[in-house]
Parts: C-alpha cells; sequence; structure tokens
C-alpha cells in the first residue's frame, strides 16, 4: 500500500499554524487578567480608610500597591490629621505577642482624631499574637468591648472586623519525629487557637457588621480546596504553603490573593452614612 506523503505534508502546513495561533491566543489570555479584576476599584475613589496592622498586614499591602487603579497607601503619622479621599492610611498597632496592646493602640489612635478623618476603620491581629496556650474568650471580649466602645463614641465611622491570619502546620519526617518525642509541632495547637478566636468574630458579626475573613482566605487553595490538619479526630484549617515562603508570611502569591480579596471586600462595603448637621439654635 502506497502512503500519499504529499497529502500528509499539504495537511500540515493548514493545521500547524492553526495550532501555533490557539497556542499563542491561550499565553495570551493567561497573561492577560480579566476585566472584572479591578472592578468596583472606581468605588474606593472617595473612600477614607484606616488599618492597623504588623508584618502580615504590611505583606497585604505590598500586594495592594502591585494593583493598578487601587488606593493609594500612605503611612499615618499624625492621627490627628484626616485621611485623603481615595486612601488606605496605615500604622503600625501594639507590639507583636502582646494582643491588648494592639487593642488599646488602635482605640488611642481612633480616640485621638482618626476616627473622626475616616470612613472606614479596623486593624488585625497577627499569627503571632495566639500560642498554644491563649486565653482566647477573655481576649475576645476584651476586643468585643473596646470595639463596642469606639462604635458608640464615633458612630460616623465603619468599623470592620478581621479575622486572625493562620500559619502552615509542619508535617512530615521532622513533625512525626517531634511527635514521636512529644515535642509540640509548628501550627498545630496555636491555629487551633486562631481558629477558636476567629469562630467568635464569625459568630458575633458575621452577617451583621463587616467582616473580612482573612484566615478563610489563607487556608483555601486557588482552585477551591480547603487547606486543613486532624487533631484528635478534628479537622483544623491551616495556611495554604503556597502562600507564604517562611510559614506565616505572605509570599508574592499570597500577597496578590490576598490583595485581590482585601480591594474587592472594601470595596462592596456600603457607603458610609451621612451624619446630619448639628442644628443651631441662635438666640433671637
Amino acid at each position: 500500500m502506497h502512503f500519499d506523503w504529499t497529502f500528509l505534508v499539504r495537511m500540515s502546513a493548514l493545521v500547524l499554524p492553526a495550532i501555533v495561533l490557539m497556542a499563542l491566543h491561550g499565553v495570551a489570555s493567561a497573561a492577560t487578567p480579566p476585566a472584572s479584576s479591578s472592578g468596583g476599584l472606581e468605588t474606593l475613589a472617595q473612600r477614607r480608610i484606616f488599618f492597623g496592622h504588623q508584618s502580615v498586614g504590611g505583606n497585604i499591602l505590598d500586594g495592594v500597591k502591585q494593583v493598578a487603579s487601587a488606593p493609594r497607601v500612605v503611612e499615618v503619622k499624625d492621627p490627628s490629621q484626616p485621611v485623603a479621599p481615595g486612601t488606605i492610611a496605615h500604622a503600625m498597632v501594639g507590639e507583636n505577642m502582646k494582643p491588648e496592646s494592639k487593642i488599646a493602640d488602635f482605640a488611642r489612635l481612633m480616640d485621638a482624631g482618626l476616627a473622626k478623618g475616616a470612613d472606614v476603620a479596623f486593624f488585625k491581629f497577627c499569627y503571632i499574637d495566639f500560642n498554644g496556650t491563649t486565653d482566647t474568650r477573655a481576649l475576645f471580649e476584651k476586643y468585643r468591648a473596646t470595639m463596642e466602645g469606639l462604635k458608640a463614641r464615633h458612630p460616623g465611622t465603619t468599623f470592620v472586623h478581621v479575622t486572625v491570619p493562620l500559619t502552615t502546620v509542619q508535617r512530615g519526617a521532622k513533625a512525626w519525629l517531634k511527635e514521636l518525642l512529644g515535642k509540640p509541632v509548628w501550627g498545630i495547637s496555636e491555629n487551633v487557637q486562631r481558629e477558636n478566636f476567629n469562630q467568635l468574630l464569625r459568630k458575633t458579626y458575621g452577617g451583621k457588621e463587616p467582616l473580612f475573613d482573612l484566615a478563610a482566605l489563607e487556608s483555601t487553595a486557588a482552585d477551591g480546596t480547603p487547606e486543613t490538619y486532624e487533631l484528635n479526630g478534628q479537622p483544623w484549617p491551616a495556611m495554604v504553603p503556597a502562600y507564604s515562603d517562611d510559614g506565616g508570611h505572605l509570599n508574592a502569591a499570597g500577597q496578590a490573593r490576598m490583595a485581590k480579596e482585601f480591594l474587592a471586600f472594601l470595596s462592596a462595603l456600603p457607603a458610609p452614612a451621612v451624619q446630619p448637621p448639628i442644628p443651631s439654635h441662635a438666640t433671637p
């Protein structure tokens, strides 16, 4: 049987260019972000936002700075000065491993003028603020009472709540050896306490007040797969390893993911309520 090689050559000349074009189209599509990725950012053009944080919050803001059309990111120097529209103002609050200091410092900044100069204000704890023995109930009650006081004193400001970030969990031979020797495994007990605190936040504020669930985002892969580990027969969330290079701070991939969700969350917040003017009682 004679095979027609000229037919194969002719078909290759037709098919190969089409394959190349399809491949190039796929590359271009992957490199170009969807149009909706920056959608809604225009609503932040007039929003005045304050964000108190430590290192992980700084990671998120590093990601925000990489987003086109995102609000300006500026550091607060004087809490008595109002935040400019279209700005995410930020400052370090409190000390790491002293979560109560972060609550107190945030309240101090708000009462010093930032609440009046910002439409939206919030702060976050860090993963390092929680260890295996943290009294999450007592810490939450202090947080709740402080936030209630701030809302009463500053009704014109929208206060947002943020869940505590997580860490990865040590796995493999090192983790097995530590368990065998009765030594603590990185992330196991700490993430339990973080999640206990986060559950109190979700139960108290979820669906009632603005809540940015950073922990849920950190423990969910880009394809929607949850990152969990098991302790005493119960699953607990942990940070997706792909989001961090050191197990706690956000790497470039983690920064990009969290910044995108962070901006989308802020864009979806309702417009600040306009406070009615105080009537003047002029003497006739």
